[in-house]
């Protein structure tokens, strides 16, 4: 919903009323991952996808049909048979989407909280006479009736931890919350704060990587000690530029298993200090620039601070795939590819010849306790 909240914000302001498409779950290759929405209002008009273009036609009509009913549904797509007489993923994969008229009370106050920078969960009921029942969570409250007060009490503990970790995905539960239930399945979807990358070094590759790392989603602060370099003129793209030394900076940031830290300074009294204190962090991704030479005499220099080979490996350098990247656009492109194979379980080879579905996964498991 993140990618169409404008648009959906001006068609409340103008009265339209609103049917939203949400993929919920996915099973092998699918285009996009749950959460992805597309909107239809009753003049007709579309905003976002659910797959790509392969079954939004369909997904279309069953939106006006919930606009005219009120009435929510579950509907899943799965492989299009040949002739392409069934409407269905080419890609061999299936998706399941929840429809329903979307609520402006619940939109707006999930807008605010993203507009905010504020995380908060929104959990779906999808079966039952009260599919399409609400719970707004996050971190101090929690608002709506999902059946009984057991399945409310259950769905906010697993909204927060989902909320925690950035994800999105199906809970089954007992109708009156058990654990081990499965009367019930809820959506639970996270609309957390874009995770953190922080890029050490005011150089040319840094303001190349400012640009992918938004791309893909993060909020990207660039560090360096030196003020001559870090000034919002020569990184104006950037959501934030900070003169610091890297190791001091870092010790006092925020980091979750969701950061991406990225040293590009290749200077060995920045290097190794910051790699020393991001080795202590929770950091999905720790990436250094430089060359094999560089990196070994890195490597040598934590040694020497005490560092232990186990730890050390969690170091990706020379930093991103090897597509032989000269360029700084290149070299973020190498790095954005890395950090997304590595998030995704995969190699990073080339996808002729492989036998891995196109598209990859967060959570391979998002599906369960679909049926």
């Amino acid at each position: 919903m993140n990618d169409i909240l404008g648009t959906l914000s001006s068609w409340f302001d103008d009265g339209r009323q609103i049917a939203l498409a949400t993929v919920v779950a996915v099973e092998f290759s699918a285009p996009r991952d749950p959460g992805a929405s597309m909107a239809v209002n009753e003049r007709g008009e579309v905003a976002g996808s659910v797959s790509g273009g392969c079954v939004e036609g369909a997904v279309y009509e069953e939106a006006q049909d919930v606009l005219q009913s009120g009435r929510p549904r579950l509907v899943t797509y799965g492989i299009s048979d040949e002739a392409a007489i069934s409407v269905g993923l080419t890609c061999g994969g299936t998706i399941h989407v929840f429809i329903e008229r979307l609520d402006e009370a619940v939109f707006r106050r999930i807008a605010r909280s993203i507009v905010a920078d504020a995380p908060i969960a929104l959990v779906t009921r999808l079966d039952g006479r009260a599919a399409g029942a609400k719970r707004i969570v996050d971190a101090s409250e929690a608002k709506g009736a999902l059946g009984s007060e057991g399945l409310d009490y259950s769905a906010t503990g697993e909204a927060r931890a989902l909320l925690a970790a950035g994800e999105t995905e199906i809970r089954t539960l007992g109708e009156a919350g058990e654990p081990t239930g499965l009367d019930v399945r809820l959506f639970i979807q996270s609309f957390a704060p874009k995770p953190n990358m922080y890029v050490f070094g005011a150089v040319d590759f840094s303001r190349a990587m400012v640009h992918v790392g938004q791309d893909l989603g993060y909020r990207v602060t660039v560090v360096d000690a030196r003020p001559v370099f870090a000034t919002r003129q020569r990184f104006p793209q950037a959501d934030d530029v900070v003169v610091a030394w890297p190791d001091e900076f870092l010790r006092a940031a925020p980091v979750d298993e969701r950061t991406v830290i990225i040293v590009l300074t290749h200077d060995p009294k920045f290097d190794i200090p910051v790699l020393q204190v991001a080795l202590e962090t929770p950091a999905a991704f720790i990436g250094a620039m430089g060359s094999r030479r560089t990196h070994a005499e890195r490597v040598a220099g934590l040694k020497e601070a005490g560092i232990e080979d186990d730890r050390l490996a969690r170091i990706s350098a020379p930093v991103g795939l090897d597509i032989g990247a000269r360029t700084p656009e290149e070299t973020a492109i190498s790095i954005a590819a890395e950090i997304v194979a590595l998030r995704t379980g995969r190699s990073g080879g080339r996808l002729t010849g492989g036998t891995n579905p196109v598209h990859g996964s967060l959570r391979p498991t998002v599906a369960t306790g679909v049926r």
